[in-house]
């Protein structure tokens, strides 16, 4: 049985083979040999996964990362009154795709995969993740929309992913946001922020839901049922090692320590209400190939859309709004449902007149500390409320510094700072990403 996250929602597959006679020694000697070759390979796969012994991999998660916050900033700037989500969708996800194309461009760098890892998202107040419309069902924004903002991007299958909460219109100066918005904002980027601080080595994931429990109270919102943080691999952005939003008596996962070189997407999603997302009537846009299922489509369309899914988003998520073909995206989502062909991330929703708020980071375990890699600058000076957290261990968590540990003549380790340059004049600090070198000081 193998497991897939949807979002948090957890759907079981079951895998079924036939048995066929066969010789009983030869069957035994066989398992071995192939027991061996996949240890082996297995070993080998772990071995070259860990930037551990190959730092390289560390560098293309920052890429990635640089990719994302720049994406972020991008998509940003469009979401004003009046702005077409679909419209600012399409134009994140170019962005992305381009920028991606600036980097590892050499043969060298031998990557045979980059992109978009998560397509780009604009969530409106009660909607709560994953809405990525079509042309035809796009709808524009307001002022005193909030918004959240939700991309990724990897390189070679190493993913970065970030989310960002704004309200349209808001002015610290002339239009602070104020009442259910502004706590419920403040209070998911409390919980991000402390969840960030909590993880690192030795640490529990359970640790982490405790204090958004905690946080979430004092602001009087809920957090959202459902919602997991995965750990990230190459190729993997719902591994089996998570942080729930929220335990329930439904909901529960595995408590687990989090250990050095360990890359996890932290997502912190609080609402306004119950916290007890509903399906809509929205059409659902964003997929994921179901690689454990396979099936011979019988509709020309069908066929000619997984084909482009195989080719451009083999073990991504992406969105159908991006396919130039929409007729073919439309009919073959529908065969490769019926056949088990893809996962779906459905559009959740609160009740009308409640809000959602999102912050999500990229963050990797090293020996040194904690290092985010794509942390978007929040302003606090836009929101306004009356609630103030009180509690000293949670004052303390907050006020922590965020980031690498220090020595003990209590200065800060040296960091390593990212350089673009046409050249190196020491190659062994240095990392190629695609014609622009980046020097290690």
């Amino acid at each position: 049985v193998s497991t897939q996250s949807t979002w948090g929602y957890q759907i079981f597959t079951g895998i079924s083979w036939q048995m066929e006679p066969i010789d009983k020694k030869k069957s035994k000697k066989k398992d071995k040999e192939e027991e061996e070759e996949e240890e082996g390979s297995e070993e080998e796969e772990e071995e070259e996964e860990s930037f551990e012994k190959n730092p390289a991999i560390l560098d293309k998660y920052r890429s990635a990362a640089i990719i994302t916050s720049d994406a972020l900033k991008f998509v940003i700037g469009l979401c004003i009154p009046g702005a077409d989500i679909w419209e600012v969708c399409q134009k994140g996800d170019k962005k992305i795709e381009e920028e991606v194309g600036k980097v590892y461009t050499s043969k060298k760098s031998k990557v045979k995969e980059k992109g978009i890892a998560f397509p780009t998202c604009i969530n409106v107040n009660e909607i709560c993740g994953h809405f990525s419309p079509l042309k035809d069902e796009s709808r524009k924004l307001v002022e005193g929309d909030l918004v959240k903002i939700d991309l990724g991007c990897h390189i070679d299958g190493f993913i970065a992913q970030i989310a960002h909460t704004i309200v349209i219109g808001a002015d610290k100066a002339a239009k602070k946001v104020t009442a259910k918005k502004a706590e419920v904002v403040l209070a998911a980027r409390n919980c991000y922020e402390a969840a960030l601080r909590l993880l690192k080595e030795g640490n529990l994931n359970t640790q982490i839901t405790k204090m958004i429990g905690q946080i979430s109270a004092t602001y009087k919102v809920s957090p959202l049922e459902g919602v997991l943080s995965h750990r990230v691999k190459k190729h993997m952005i719902d591994g089996d090692d998570v942080i729930i939003n929220k335990t329930t008596t439904d909901q529960k996962v595995e408590e687990h320590k989090f250990e050095k070189f360990e890359v996890y997407v932290i997502d912190i999603i609080l609402s306004t209400g119950e916290g007890k997302p509903k399906d809509t009537e929205q059409r659902t846009t964003v997929y994921k190939r179901a690689l454990e299922t396979s099936y011979s489509l019988k509709l020309k369309h069908s066929r000619s859309f997984f084909h482009t899914v195989n080719q451009k988003y083999p073990t991504m998520p992406f969105s159908i709004a991006s396919f130039d073909d929409g007729t073919s995206a439309r009919v073959g989502v529908a065969e490769c449902i019926n056949h088990d062909l893809l996962h779906i991330y459905p559009i959740l929703a609160e009740k009308s007149g409640e809000f959602v708020a999102q912050f999500k980071a990229t963050a990797v375990l090293l020996p040194s500390g904690t290092l985010v890699l794509n942390d978007y600058p929040f302003d606090k000076e836009l929101y306004e409320t009356s609630i103030k957290i009180e509690d000293k261990e949670v004052l303390d968590l907050l006020n922590a510094p965020l980031g690498r540990k220090k020595d003990q003549k209590g200065k800060d380790k040296p960091k390593t700072c990212l350089l673009y340059t046409s050249d190196a004049a020491d190659e062994r600090s240095s990392v190629d990403l695609g014609g622009r070198r980046i020097i290690k000081k």
